[in-house]
Formats: structure tokens, sequence, C-alpha cells
């Protein structure tokens, strides 16, 4: 047996989980019994979070920590710390302000006059224009603080027609004297675009942060917290003191601070902008490259965007090297390690605003790969249509297929990383949110390779507590607390099954950052939803890994210690030159290269790259695709892993291979269909089901005649399966394969008694029920949050030894008792328990207690956003003899 397998079943995996342990500066006895909460759940870390903290790295703050490394150090806990006073990260405790001036954020902004020639002699007022705090339309020089720095002016022609601008311009930087510039206007119209470094811009949310692209600016941050805490906790340094977490920083260079489609081309926007670019600009465009700023923000003829993708390519890896990689390795300098996520949202992780430019550029200094999951952008049923949200609609398709593949891309393919992928989740999805859609996103975390969560998140506030619930204890107000840890259970041993490993897809896919930044492209989740809807697993690589740390054996893509058999070029109408000419090579070497819709038409510095272009039409390990067309064209070349006997658009799966053991996970994401279906899976020999829930192994029914082994499939909405393969699984304890046999539908009379969160287990009777019903009805408990039992007598005269209960429809955790002996927990479909040695011929006395969410009580904003289910037992409920 494998040693990660032997470790689950005997109660042995380690702790995947830290919670968010929100601060506000609450008593000592508050901070120790949320301790102890997190502690009870089943949980071996927290994330420690000022939210806000009224003494940041004040005496009240440190006594506060102290408190919470005690508890860790005696509860064998560890802890992590989110790295600043609140999020984003970027104030650095608010000392970015008291910093010279030449740390704070700078950007580059734009404005222009309009001149019309032959002009002789013609002067132009630029001061005003300079001043530093005001609107370009607006005079109002007694507000100004200064003046911006002028890094360039240019000319641009504009069409006499239509005012376009045409791609004639001149740098006229030069003829600027004392905030005057002076100059013959040729004939024709004009543009004079007055580019300058600006102090004041973008978000004003963010307007003291500092500026992510300057590594002093951002030795404010580690100087301020970093080495606070290392002063502090030294001796914890790798041992209770875990490391530090980064909460959404980004560029906020877009003063909408979540718009998530800031990026060049954007007008009126100022763009991040450092001491560094200017050098780096005129390193990449040419000497005259100020004259070609305007295009920034402008279009002008094919130049633009070959600035654009010059300019996002700078500013991604000034991202990289100075703010993510600098924190990573003072981390791991000092023993610990560094985590968080950007932001990823509706595809900004390609951008600015919000964004950080590229996702893994921005993530290669941490030791995790990290996403997070709030705000309803993750909803059942809606992978493909938008849902309505805070904030906007989302991107579903994005958010559904995209968003995790991010992630676990980026923890496969990055060796310092270790295969690890943390998820923040839970957050902000309001008290309609339950275990029950809980567990629905675990396993969509799950299936996709996530192997770390961040729960979010435990307050101490007094409850209500209004900042983005549901909270995990509630001041003991939240009545599925309980069954939390039955979560966290199945959450941590399935973390540990896909951990320590190697992933297997079949395809890598190109991410497009660069092809959006350089032209018309396809975003890459655009085919990644083609092949997971085809069970063609996949992971997504950036150009950079392409270029640097790939290669080709055995006619297989070579990366860290992942392999794929074909790599899928989402449609881009240009790629930097380097990785058109690296494609070129690959299928030289022997690799399957997959182009969707066409290849490309150019190179995105506009070098020429017209014999690898060439080469890549006629080469026959080449072939272009339209993107539906994908799947089909890889299963008719034998590019997959698992096959199915039909379509199942909904089955997510995802296979993993450690110890000589194979590790199947699949997950149905269709709310409310069964998926029913035969399958082929690469191995030979004996399956196993797991079940990682009841911690158990249940041997199947297979037929393993040939190199593959056939399946049969049945997956409830709600409901993931484990399938391992392995020689040391032989011997082991197993239940057998078993047929369901005849069933009996308990119709006889319900007692039901309700208690609240507080009052459990002390119940008061509500009365009797002949058929069971939704309680939340207005004739029934509609504003009831809590526990409602449900008890009835009932004959059974079968004598089969393995009986299965089946509860129906529940709203939403389960809890059963049988003639007065506890049956067991279910907080999500399928409802059915096994009652085998507790059921007897004659009179059985059954007991059900389910229940709901908080919503029904506190109808808070974030639940406006999502349909309210029942409350409750609804059935049928019925017991079915075994076979």
């Amino acid at each position: 047996m494998g040693n990660r397998l032997k470790e689950v079943l005997e109660g042995q995996e380690h702790n995947y989980i830290l919670p968010f342990l929100w601060q506000h500066g609450e008593e000592e006895k508050v901070i120790r019994e949320e301790m102890v909460r997190v502690h009870e759940a089943g949980i071996g870390a927290i994330c420690v979070e000022a939210r806000p903290h009224p003494d940041f790295l004040g005496p009240k703050w440190w006594a506060d920590m102290d408190i919470i490394m005690e508890e860790a150090r005696n509860r064998g806990m560890k802890v992590w710390l989110l790295d600043d006073d609140h999020f984003p990260t970027g104030n650095a405790a608010g000392k970015v302000k008291e910093a010279p001036e030449e740390l704070h954020r700078k950007f580059l902004g734009e404005r222009y006059i309009d001149t019309l020639g032959p002009a002789q002699g013609t002067s132009l007022l630029l001061d005003t224009l300079l001043m530093r705090g005001l609107r370009p339309t607006i005079s109002q020089p007694q507000n100004a603080s200064g003046k911006n720095k002028l890094i360039s002016v240019v000319a641009v022609r504009r069409d006499p027609s239509n005012g376009t601008l045409l791609s004639e311009c001149t740098d006229i930087t030069d003829l600027v004297q004392d905030g005057i510039l002076y100059w013959d206007i040729p004939e024709g119209y004009w543009r004079v675009f007055i580019i300058s470094e600006n102090k004041d811009g973008g978000s004003q949310q963010q307007e003291d942060y500092l500026n992510p692209l300057d590594r002093d600016s951002v030795r404010i941050l580690l100087d301020t917290v970093y080495e606070a805490v290392y002063e502090r906790y030294k001796a914890d340094f790798g041992k209770t003191f875990a490391g530090f977490f980064s909460d959404e920083p980004g560029f906020y260079n877009d003063k909408t601070t979540f718009d998530f489609n800031s990026k060049p081309g954007k007008k009126g926007v100022p763009l991040p902008w450092s001491s560094e670019m200017s050098d780096l600009l005129e390193q990449a465009l040419g000497g005259d490259y100020r004259k070609y700023l305007p295009l920034l923000w402008h279009d002008a003829g094919e130049q633009t965007n070959i600035v654009r993708y010059t300019y996002m390519n700078i500013v991604s890896k000034l991202y990289a090297d100075n703010f993510c990689s600098q924190i990573g390795e003072w981390c791991r300098t000092r023993g610990v390690e560094y985590i968080g996520h950007v932001l990823e949202d509706n595809n900004v992780h390609a951008r600015l605003g919000s964004g950080a430019g590229h996702f893994f550029r921005s993530m290669w200094g941490q030791d995790m790969s990290g996403l997070d999951v709030v705000l309803w952008q993750i909803v059942p049923g809606f992978d493909e249509l938008s849902f309505s949200k805070p904030g906007g609609d989302t991107d579903s398709e994005f958010f559904h297929y995209g968003l995790a593949k991010l992630g676990v891309s980026l923890g496969h393919i990055d060796p310092k990383k270790q295969g690890r992928t943390m998820c923040e989740v839970y957050g902000a999805y309001g008290w309609a949110e339950g275990l029950k859609l809980m567990k629905w996103i675990t396993d969509h975390m799950l299936v996709r390779g996530v192997n770390y969560f961040v729960p979010h998140s435990f307050t101490q506030k007094a409850f209500p507590d209004p900042d983005c619930p549901p909270h995990m204890y509630a001041s003991g107000k939240n009545p599925q607390y309980r069954y939390y840890k039955y979560l966290n259970g199945y959450m941590n041993r399935m973390c540990h099954l896909i951990s320590g490993g190697r992933h297997v897809a079949t395809a890598a896919v190109i991410y497009h950052a660069e092809a959006e930044w350089s032209g018309d492209s396809m975003y890459f989740h655009k085919p990644v939803k083609e092949l997971m809807q085809h069970q063609i697993d996949c992971d997504v690589l950036p150009v950079d890994i392409l270029l640097d740390a790939a290669n080709v054996k055995d006619g297989k893509l070579q990366v860290n210690i992942e392999a794929y058999e074909c790599l899928v070029v989402p449609y881009a109408e240009a790629l930097p030159t380097a990785m058109v000419r690296r494609l070129a090579q690959l299928a030289e070497q022997g690799l399957a290269v997959r182009f969707i819709n066409e290849l490309p038409s150019r190179s995105s510095e506009g070098k020429d790259v017209s014999a690898e272009l060439s080469l890549l039409a006629n080469h026959r390990h080449v072939k272009v695709v339209p993107l539906d067309k994908l799947s089909q064209e890889l299963i008719a070349d034998g590019y997959y892993d698992i096959r199915l006997a039909k379509n199942e658009p909904y089955l997510r799966h995802y296979h993993y291979l450690h110890d000589g053991l194979d590790v199947f996970m699949f997950f149905n994401e269709h709310p409310h269909q069964t998926i029913k279906t035969k399958m082929d899976l690469p191995v030979q020999g004996n399956v196993y089901a797991y079940d990682a829930f009841l911690n158990r192994l249940t041997k199947l029914d297979v037929n393993g005649d040939t190199d593959v082994t056939e399946v049969q499939l049945v997956i409830h909405p709600y409901e993931s399966v484990v399938l391992l393969h392995g020689a040391d699984l032989e011997g082991y304890d197993t239940l057998p394969p078993y047929t369901l046999g005849s069933d009996l539908e308990l119709k006889g009379e319900w007692t039901v008694s309700t208690t609240q969160s507080e009052q459990y287990p002390r119940f008061r009777e509500w009365g009797k029920l002949a058929t069971l019903t939704n309680m939340s009805r207005p004739d029934c408990l509609p504003r009831f949050t809590g526990t409602f039992r449900y008890e009835t007598d009932f004959e059974w005269s079968e004598s089969s030894s393995r009986v299965l209960l089946e509860l129906g429809e529940v709203y939403e955790t389960a809890e059963v008792w049988l003639n007065g002996e506890h049956v067991g927990v279910r907080i999500c479909p399928p409802y059915c328990l096994e009652i085998n040695g507790l059921i007897k011929k004659g009179i059985n006395k059954l007991v059900i207690e389910v229940t709901n969410t908080l919503v029904k009580d506190q109808r808070d904003f974030l639940s406006s956003f999502a349909q309210q289910e029942p409350s409750g037992l609804i059935g049928p409920v019925q017991v079915t003899s075994i076979k």
C-alpha cells in the first residue's frame, strides 16, 4: 500500500488547512476561545489577519499575537500572518507615506493638445498640464502640489477626414524650454502628447501604497512588517511560525479599483511606472522610444501592438523581480515560506489595474501557488452563463474552467512549490452558503489539483459580524459549526492523497498573456474548457517556461516532473519572436503541436518570423484545429488518459501518481443530474473505491482483461468518487461490492422538534407531520435557523446483513441515530448511510437531525444574490437491503 494511503487510513494525514483568523483587538479570553474552536474543528494552522486591528504592530497587537503563538505552540499548530494592516497588501502599515517621495508609487500619464499647421513660431504652454493634482479639463492652480516630471512631448499626425491618429509621429521633447514648447507646426492636423511621470493617479483607496515595480519601495513592507515579526518570533521561524501571506497585491493604477479591463489602450488611465522604465523601454524599442509612448493609450498603426506588448512585458517582469521574488527570497533565507495570491477575477490576471500583469510571473517567487474564490465567483450550474454578484456579472467560463487551472498549473511546474496550490475559499458568499456548497466548492478545487485551503474565515468579533459572512464559529451562533470538522477531515485526507507525487495530464495549453498584449487573441481557458468537458486533463504553461525550462523527450513535453503528450496554442494574432521560433523547434523535436483556428501571423515585437511560420504550417507534427473539434482530434490521435462510453461534460477528473499508487478523483459538477457511464482506466488489475468522507476502501467489480480496466461509474450531484489502483492494495481489508435489493419507503407520522445553535441539544417539540415538507414555507418556520429533529418508528422484516438508509432531499446537514445508536453524518448529497448491524427485525426507532444555515434569520446582503434552498427533511426516506 502506498505510504500516503496508509497514513490516511490510519488517521495520520497532515494538515492542509489554514483559515483566516481575524483580529480586531479582542480580549485575551476571546482570542483563546477562538483558537480552541479552530483546533477542535480538525485544523492544524491559522493565518492571522488584521481586519483591521486598531494597533497593528503596536503593543496591543504584539500582546494578541503572543497569545495566538502560545496557543499554537501548545496545540502543535502553525501560524501564518497576512502581511499588512489590511488587504490588499501594499500599505506597509501606513509607512509608505512617510518614506521619501522617490519611493512612492509612480505613474505614466498623458495629456494632449490639438494643433493645426502650417504655423511658424508657435508656442504651447505645458506647465499647467504638468501641475500635480489637476484634472485635464479644469484650471485650479491653487490646488496644485508641484509639477510632474516631463518624459516626452510627441506630435502625431491626424487624419483630416475623421481625426484618427496616423502612424507619422515626431519626438519634439527637446523643443521644450522653461515649461513652454516652441514648435513650428508642419502642415496638417497634429495632436501633441505630453507624457509625464505622475506622483498622483490610480486608485484612491491605494493612494499611499508602495510601488511594486521599485525594489526599494517594496523594501518598506519588508522593513516595517516582516523584520518586526522576525525580531519578535525569530526562534519560532520555520517551527510554529510558518510564513507570510500576501493578499491581492497589484498595480491599482486605475481609479476604478476593481476594473478588470484595465490595460494599455484604456483612455485617460495612468500606467504603472518606475525609474527603471525609461532605460528598459529604450533597450527594447530603441533610442527613439519616446515618440512611441502615446501608443500606450491611443491606436496609431502597427507599431501600437509592439509598444503595448513591450510595456507589459517589462512591467510584469519588474513586478515579479522586485515585489514577489524579493519577498520570497527574504522569507526563504529565514526559514519560512511566502504564500498568497493576486487578483485573477474576470481575466485581470494578465492585465493592469487591480491585476499584477502576468499570473505566473506575479506568483513565481512564492512557495505555493495560490488563488481565491469568493463573492459568488463559482456557482454550481453557472459554468457558462454569467452570474450576477456584488460588483457585477462573472465571466463564468474563466472562473469555472480557468481560475483553478492557473493556480494548479503553476504549482505543478515550479519546483520550489513542490506541487502545492493554495486556495482561499468560502468567503463573502453570505449565510446562504452552508457546508453543502462548501463541499461542492472544495471538490471543484480538489479535482483540479488544489491541495491547500485557506477558509474565509474565523472572526472574533461579536455576532453578527457583517464582514463577508459566512463565519465558521460566529460566536457559537452558526448551527453548522459542529459539523465543520467533517468537511475538514475529508479535505485533509483528500489533500494528503494528491500531494507529494506527480500529476498526470495529456495536454499543455499556452497561457495567453503575451498574445493578449500583442493583438487579437483567445483566452487560454477556451481550449481548457473544451478539454475538461471531454476528460482530457491539461496544465497551462506560460511562454517563459516553454522558452527556459521545457524540453522534448520521447515525443513528450517535459516540464519539472510533468510530461505532456501535446501542446495546444490558443489563437493568437502574434506571439513573441522567441516563442514562435521555440514552437518550430518543439515540432522538429517530435512534439505534437495544435494551433486553435489559425497560426499566428506575426511576432509581438515586429521581427521577421516568416520562415518559422512557414515551417509550422507544413510540419507533420503540427495541426490547425477548430476549437470545437479540439477534443475530437486529440482523442483520434490517442492523446487522452481515460475514456468514457458517452459524453459527460460535467464530469471532472484528476489523475495523481505516487508510491506506485494511481489516484483517480472524479467529481460530478452538475447541480441536479446523476452521471452514469462506463469508463476505461489506463491501468490493469483490481480497482478500489476510496470513500474519503468515511475513510474506507471498497473493492470494485471491474473488467480488466485488456491493457485498460473498465469501471461502471455512478456519481450523484455534489458527489465525488476516488478510485485507486496499485499492487500494494491487494489483500487489504476492504468492503465487498454490492447491488441494491428490495426497499421500504417510510410513510408514517414524524414528530418534529427544533432547537437553535446555542440551545443544542435541548429540543422543543414543534408538531407532527404526516408528510415531510419544506419547513421554511410561510406557514411553517420561514425565519427559523437551527436544527430540526425528526423521529419516527418503522417495521423491518428483511434479514439482509447490509442495509442502506437513503434520506432523499435534505437541507442541508443530516445526522442520524437508529435504535439509540449513532449512524453517521452527511453534509451534502447523496444522503445515504449504511445501517448494518443497527437495524433489527420488527420495530425500529429512527431519529434524523437536519441543520440549515443562518440565512433564514440573518438575510444578509451577500445572500441576496443567491436562490434560497428549503429547510429540513423532505425525503423520501427509504430503507434498502444490500445484496
